[in-house]
């Protein structure tokens, strides 16, 4: 054999030592990114699932209203009960906060999903 055979011989045991470090480095990267990725994918949609009810109308005060609508007709008070909103619900507007902090917890929840996707394509390449 010549210097140049013996050289990328030598090359390519070197190469495949570093190559096979790198990936099995990595692939356990990876597996921590998944792992975390889908912990904090859980946690995000139990809190999106909580913040739920805040955008939109409580149903307690619509039967509130509907039940006062009622007593108000049964006492004969028919003016009274004109003046009362029939559904609370139609004048509901989420607050501003409230939109903000489920767009932040939605793009949270989005990104995180992103990176267990990428991991999973990462893992399978």
């Amino acid at each position: 054999k010549d210097k140049h055979s013996r050289f990328w011989g030598l090359y390519k045991r070197v190469a495949e030592e570093h190559d096979d470090e790198f990936l099995e480095r990595y692939n356990s990267d990876m597996d921590i990114v998944l792992v975390f990725s889908g912990l904090f994918s859980a946690v995000s949609t139990t809190f999106i699932v909580a913040m739920e009810s805040s955008l939109s109308p409580d149903p307690n005060d619509t039967t509130h209203a509907l039940l006062t609508q009622l007593v108000q007709i049964g006492l004969g008070n028919f003016t009274a009960a004109g003046s009362t909103a029939a559904t609370p619900a139609s004048t509901f507007s989420p607050s501003t906060a409230n939109i903000r902090i489920q767009s932040i917890a939605y793009a949270s929840l989005s990104f995180s999903l992103l990176a267990a996707f990428g991991a999973v394509l990462g893992k399978q390449w």
